[in-house]
């Protein structure tokens, strides 16, 4: 699972015009080798790839149940939310050395910073590096907006709430990537409190 997955997947669903070129710039970008985050989930290389395809997984997933008579939202809607909504951090991460001791001796390791070179925000430079290439439905572009949820709220602006409210695609892809974050991508799941 990973890269020839998600181009899979992508060039199975995502035929608007300008998903080529888009499909190309992320080819050219880290997007297939850069981590998901610095430490806390897929902290490795190709973990943002395989995250992306976790999140269209669980987002697929979700709409199903939630619509069994038929989902109003269509594949390649599906597909553009789980596969594109963490686009923002291509080129986003760089790798370092740093010295760990490791059994009495010190080594050096490589660990992963943020070098962040457009300050736009997260879920709205998703939208933005999308939309250089291809257009996106409004419901397409709330649900990548929002898709952080609570991570992304600005204390006293309750747009978040109206998009969730207007938009349940916005509602179910934060729920998918919280699934497929904190169930499909932990190392401690299954672990017991005792």
């Amino acid at each position: 699972m990973g890269k020839d997955e998600f181009i899979e997947i992508y060039q199975r669903h995502i035929t608007r015009r300008g998903a080529d070129k888009l499909l190309d710039w992320l080819t050219k970008s880290d997007f297939f080798t850069a981590p998901a985050s610095t430490r806390f989930h897929l902290a490795e290389e190709g973990g943002l790839c395989l995250h992306s395809v976790n999140v269209y997984k669980r987002l697929k997933t979700l709409m199903e149940r939630e619509y069994p008579e038929g989902c109003p939202y269509s594949d390649e809607a599906v597909a553009v939310c789980g596969l594109l909504h963490d686009v923002c951090k291509a080129n986003y991460y760089k790798q370092e050395m740093r010295n760990v001791k490791i059994n009495g001796s010190w080594e050096q390791k490589p660990f992963y910073t943020v070098d962040e070179q457009i300050p736009y925000g997260h879920g709205e430079k998703s939208v933005f590096i999308i939309e250089r290439f291809m257009r996106l439905k409004l419901d397409e572009a709330i649900s990548i907006r929002y898709h952080m949820g609570g991570f992304a709220a600005v204390p006293g602006d309750y747009s978040m709430s109206k998009a969730f409210e207007q938009y349940p695609a916005a509602v179910l892809l934060h729920t998918a990537d919280l699934m497929a974050t904190y169930l499909d991508e932990q190392e401690t799941r299954g672990q017991s409190f005792a």
